[in-house]
Parts: C-alpha cells; structure tokens; sequence
C-alpha cells in the first residue's frame, strides 16, 4: 500500500522539536555552569530556567486550547478540537511538569515538598481541571457532543487561568511575584529566555503532531463502516 501524502507527517512540527532541543541544550548548560548563583537562594535558584518558561509555557497551551474552544463553537470544524485536545494534552503535561519543579524549589526553600499557598494551589486545581476535561473526552464516544462538551468545559475551566497568574498579587502568598525583563537581572537573562523559546519551540511541535493525530482519528469516528462504503459502492 503506498503511503499517501496526507498519511506522510509534515516536517515543520519536527523542525520545531529539533530547534527547542537545541535551545534547552543551550540554555540550561549556560544556566547551570555560566550563570553565577543568586545571592539569596544560591544553586537552588537555577531550577528558574525551567521551571519559568514551563510556566509561561504551560498557560499559553492552556490559553491555546482556551482559543480553539470558542471558535470550535461558532464554526463547528472539528479541526478546532483537535487542537483543542492537543492544546489542553500538552498543557496539562507543563502543568505537572510545572508542579514537579514546584515542589523541587519548594523543598530547600520553604522547607517542605507542599504548602497549600495561592500559587501552589491554583495551579493544581487547572491541572486536575484539565486533566478532568481529557477524562471527558475518553468517555464520550459521539464526536458532535465530545467536542461541544469538552470546549464548554475548557472556556469554564479557562476562568482558573487569570486566578494562577495573579494569585500572588491577590492573596498573601510565598511565592515571589512574575518574573520579567525589568526584574531579572542581565546574567539570569539569557538562560531563561533561551529556555523559554526552547519550550515553546517544543510545546508547538508536540501540538501540531497530536492535533494532527486526533484529526486523523475523527476522519476515522465519521467514515462510514466498510460493508456499508462497499454497498454505496455498489449502488452507485
């Protein structure tokens, strides 16, 4: 059987993993033994240069899906919702992820794993949100309704989003505010964009890959089944 150009994966989604490899590689070597430790958390503190960009990262997948949601609402293509279900698959992977490196600074700086602060806490209710909404999909076999369901849940479970971003600004909370330019001094700079492009390069190309596998798998849910194709065939 020939292999057909639309079974063939595009070579974009590829480049993109390749160049956000590439970019962590860097990134995190220059993090780890070019860039001086902090003056007040010392070697802990390197853990920013992935745990940062993973949480930039991890709300734009998020937001992503957020996007798709809405207009697969209004215009019903379901191309929408595979990316929507690619978007909320590789965010709730950087929400863990997220999580993980959390309670890996957590540790030496706080002095335990947990702590049920703001930020902490926000995060883990959009990741067992999420992760809900991913259950939802498994469990609904009708494509019309999984897809409807599942993107009124997504823009429902979206309001989380804002409440994780200013969480410490709104309530008392342990963890230091939002990094940006202006509060990140110039040798810490470097690792953490470079980080920061290395994960979204990566986030893109895993999207694209799994938005275009569940594509495939809806034009399989709506093909007709053999003996009845065979039977149209026949008929015309």
């Amino acid at each position: 059987m020939h292999e057909t150009a639309n079974n063939r994966y595009p070579v974009l989604p590829f480049i993109l993993i390749g160049l956000g490899v590439l970019c962590l590689a860097f990134g995190s070597y220059f993090g780890l033994f070019v860039a001086p430790p902090e003056r007040y958390m010392g070697e802990v503190q390197r853990i920013m240069y992935v745990h940062v960009p993973t949480a930039w990262n991890a709300l734009l997948a998020i937001t992503f899906a957020f996007v798709c949601a809405i207009v697969f609402l209004f215009n019903g293509n379901f191309k929408w919702d595979a990316r929507l279900e690619a978007g909320i698959e590789v965010g709730v992977l950087l929400a863990f992820l997220l999580c993980v490196q959390g309670a890996i600074w957590a540790k030496p700086t706080w002095g335990v794993w947990w702590d049920w602060d703001p930020r902490l806490t926000t995060t883990a209710v959009l990741l067992f949100a999420f992760l809900g909404i991913l259950a939802l999909r498994k469990f609904v076999e009708d494509p019309v309704k999984r897809g409807i369901w599942s993107a009124v849940a997504t823009i429902i479970a979206y309001v989380d989003v804002p409440i994780v971003y200013f969480s410490v600004r709104w309530w008392n909370s342990l963890h230091q505010l939002q990094s940006s330019p202006a509060t990140v001094s110039s040798q810490f700079y470097i690792p953490l964009r470079v980080n920061a492009f290395g994960i979204l390069f990566l986030m893109t190309g895993f999207i694209m890959l799994r938005a275009r596998l569940a594509s495939l798998r809806h034009v399989n849910e709506i093909a007709p089944p053999p003996m009845m194709a065979e039977e149209a065939g026949e008929l015309a």
